[in-house]
């Protein structure tokens, strides 16, 4: 038996740089240079911002194999992890740690977001959904459907589950803007997280004081007794409240963008009221588009065979989830949208411990919105031309900044 190769090559070798810039006119697909990749095998050398040459994970197998691979460390203090930026601090509760602390502190928020839990939220979704498109139709046309609508749904979704008042989402979503921007500095990053901090820090306290029936009193709850520090409660709550608009916002928005360039698709979606088809045309929007670009980012912890090749111990490994829903081998011409695909098998929130907490709600809201929004608003198309939509190729999650409709 052959034994794999490591190719570990020279920092100063000649390296693709991770992230590729997208090509302006297929701004829905991963670029070029990466799936050409892809396309050499499964592990590849990529270079980085600071010099550093971790190996870009491309295919599915590999990918689901090594996001369940527990000599991998999602720590970002261990020596050779793969940094996006430039970090000042500003830790993300538990999605950077290793169990068992990890599994410790995911536990005491995990049963918020069981299925059946989330699922007694749809009335509730479904009235808030309602209420911003009656909003849509009395107010103004055209209108920026990003500012009018596919921020504020997921943000007072997540609002009323943290019961954090909703009156201060242009604070959250400024900063959280800031926190994922490539284009911030690492100051202005620090300071966003710590605003952020400070303002969960002090919504926790208040619920130690006078506790409601809401998951920030259950977390504040965990404080008073003594199995949870507070910093950590503040952080768990800034991990929720980010991740609880920020993702679905760019999905709501960047997903109406995809249907309106497939109208024949965008017409299937608005002329249903089969659930399941609902459901899957979420499933595939999420394949489809993948709007984490940075990758999932973990250090190895040992020796790991894999690939063909060897992943040394205290080498960086970038899992590239966008090219992992677009393997031909799993799913079959994966450039093409196809929402009455079977996409369930899709890498979009993670697989293995450190997979979204969160995806039962944003499955949730995605559903509500998809199967609404183009039904009560049939005539629904872009109020300018496509090459003028702003993409948000200056963050980490993709989306648009704006996207002018009418109706």
């Amino acid at each position: 038996m052959s034994t794999p190769v490591n190719t570990a090559q020279d920092a100063s070798a000649d390296l693709p740089e991770f992230p590729m810039a997208r090509p302006p006119r297929c701004p829905l697909d991963p670029p070029e240079g990466l799936r050409a990749l892809q396309d050499d095998g499964p592990l590849t050398r990529v270079r980085l911002w600071n010099g550093s040459t971790p190996w870009l994970v491309t295919r599915h197998a590999e990918q689901k194999a090594l996001s369940t691979d527990p000599r991998l460390s999602a720590d970002p203090s261990s020596p050779g992890f793969p940094h996006a930026t430039e970090s000042k601090g500003g830790k993300l509760s538990f999605v950077t740690m290793d169990d068992p602390e990890h599994a410790r502190l995911r536990r005491m928020v995990s049963g918020a977001f069981t299925v059946k839990r989330i699922e007694a939220m749809r009335p509730l979704v479904q009235d808030m959904v309602d209420g911003f498109i009656d909003d849509l139709l009395a107010g103004p046309n055209p209108v920026d459907l990003v500012e009018a609508f596919a921020l504020p749904v997921p943000s007072l979704v997540i609002c009323k589950l943290l019961d954090v008042p909703y009156e201060d989402h242009a604070f959250f979503q400024s900063n959280s803007k800031t926190l994922i921007s490539r284009a911030a500095t690492p100051d202005e990053r620090l300071e966003a997280h710590q605003r952020l901090f400070r303002y969960l820090d002090d919504l926790v306290g208040r619920k130690m004081e006078s506790a409601g029936d809401d998951l920030l009193s259950a977390v504040a709850a965990r404080v008073k007794a003594g199995e949870l520090s507070r910093e950590d409660a503040a952080l768990m709550g800034v991990l929720l409240l980010l991740g609880g608009h920020e993702t679905t916002a760019n999905m709501i928005a960047l997903g109406t963008f995809t249907l309106l360039q497939h109208p024949e698709q965008l017409a299937r979606l608005r002329e249903t009221d089969d659930p399941e088809l609902i459901a899957s045309s979420v499933e595939e929007l999420l394949r489809y588009l993948t709007i984490a670009h940075n990758g999932r980012r973990r250090v190895a912890l040992a020796d790991i065979e894999i690939g063909g090749q060897v992943i040394r111990a205290g080498e960086g490994v970038i899992i590239a989830s966008d090219l992992g829903n677009r393997d031909a081998t799993v799913f079959p011409d994966p450039d093409q949208l196809d929402i009455a695909r079977d996409a369930r098998r899709h890498v979009a929130f993670g697989t293995g411990v450190h997979h979204c907490l969160g995806q039962p709600l944003a499955r949730l809201e995605l559903q509500v919105v998809y199967g609404t929004l183009y039904r009560r608003l049939p005539t629904l198309r872009l109020a300018t031309d496509v090459d003028r939509i702003p993409f948000k190729h200056d963050g980490f999650i993709y989306g648009v900044h704006e996207l002018p409709v009418t109706w």
